[in-house]
């Protein structure tokens, strides 16, 4: 994938990101019970910090070997497991039907959100 790529990805993870945040801050503070608020705002603020995350690196890419490109997919793939199953699980009782296989996808892209910044890590230029 292109840095073009990853910057419109990025994008689109800061926009999704500050309207889960406004509806999670607004229309769903009534209906979810605390805990699924904090696990929704959870969700959110994982998913802003490494939208902004893959854009500073999809905009400074002649800082960092190839494995760049790996570091990327695994940040991507980790917001979408992630913050997305823990929308899903905090919106279960909402929607109407049990999402609960969705638990263990949470952690997996934990891990690779981990592992994301493992890999970019080893993917920093040597200066010289």
């Amino acid at each position: 994938m292109t840095t073009d790529k990853f910057m419109n990805i990025a994008i689109f993870f800061a926009v999704t990101a500050v309207a889960l945040g406004a509806l999670g801050a607004h229309a769903l503070k009534e209906i979810l019970t605390e805990n699924q608020l904090h696990s929704f705002e959870t969700g959110v603020r994982y998913q802003f910090f490494h939208a902004l995350a893959i854009l500073f690196l999809a905009l400074n890419t002649e800082k960092f070997n190839p494995k760049l490109n790996r570091s990327l997919y695994l940040m991507t793939t980790g917001i979408c497991c992630f913050s997305f199953s823990i929308y899903l699980l905090s919106l279960q009782g909402i929607l109407g039907f049990s999402l609960s296989f969705l638990g263990p996808i949470t952690p997996i892209g934990g891990l690779l959100l981990i592992s994301a910044w493992i890999m970019l890590f080893f993917s920093i230029k040597k200066q010289g």
